[in-house]
């Protein structure tokens, strides 16, 4: 499979390079608001963005009732939208705030899509110019929570930059205050095929489909799926 890239640099991924399954738009995604903007201008959320540049095919999405433990369902419904993460928590790699979640049966996991959001109580100086995703230690437990509970970056809210900021804590990336965080096209590009793979697989031997979904959150992160994408993969 293949995709192209704004400036008609090509970044295969293999046989195909001229069935484009995807459409890379280059892009950076500011952190921290209109302040950081260039030019003046403010920078737009996650889903501005996805709204503006993307038009996504709806996908019907086949549910089937699966049962749900009942202790975890309580907790998960009482849990706030917004989970804290302290530092003992990073410092140790502890994934306890999410016990809720991955305590969970797929399909009530897939219905909270786009919902979470996580907060880091991580003490830092002042003057300290690094972003969260420059962090190492919070990077580490990003990566553990990542790899533990890989139907993350979907719970993850997509208008406020949680599902960017995951993702630039997993991969390489550089910041600056007038561009935000800017991704290597490869390795982004890599990442998101195997993501968009492991999870459409991991939904279907659910017997649930979150296509819908994952192609919002690849259009978040500056991709434009093809319809066929996914042939042959049910």
């Amino acid at each position: 499979m293949g995709c192209h890239h704004q400036g008609n640099q090509h970044f295969g991924l293999g046989e195909g390079r001229n069935h484009d399954l995807f459409d890379v738009k280059s892009r950076s995604y500011c952190s921290r608001g209109s302040a950081e903007a260039p030019h003046g201008k403010a920078c737009l959320s996650q889903l501005d963005i996805a709204d503006q540049a993307f038009r996504l095919a709806t996908v019907s999405v086949v549910l089937l009732v699966l049962p749900v433990s009942a202790a975890a369902a309580a907790a998960a419904s009482a849990s706030p939208q917004r989970l804290l993460i302290t530092a003992q928590q990073v410092s140790q790699r502890d994934l306890v705030a999410l016990q809720p979640w991955y305590s969970m049966e797929p399909q009530p996991l897939l219905e909270r899509s786009g919902q979470l959001e996580l907060q880091f109580d991580w003490p830092r100086q002042a003057d300290d110019p690094r972003e969260l995703s420059e962090i190492p230690e919070l990077r580490v437990w990003s990566l553990r929570a990542d790899a533990l509970c890989p139907w993350l970056p979907l719970l993850l809210d997509r208008s406020s930059g949680q599902l960017t900021r995951h993702v630039a804590m997993l991969l390489p990336h550089s910041f600056s205050r007038t561009e935000g965080i800017r991704f290597a096209p490869d390795s982004l590009e890599l990442w998101m095929t195997h993501r968009l793979f492991l999870l459409d697989h991991w939904s279907r031997t659910h017997q649930l489909s979150c296509r819908g979904n994952l192609e919002q959150m690849a259009a978040v992160l500056g991709f434009e799926l093809d319809a066929s994408f996914w042939d042959g993969l049910d």
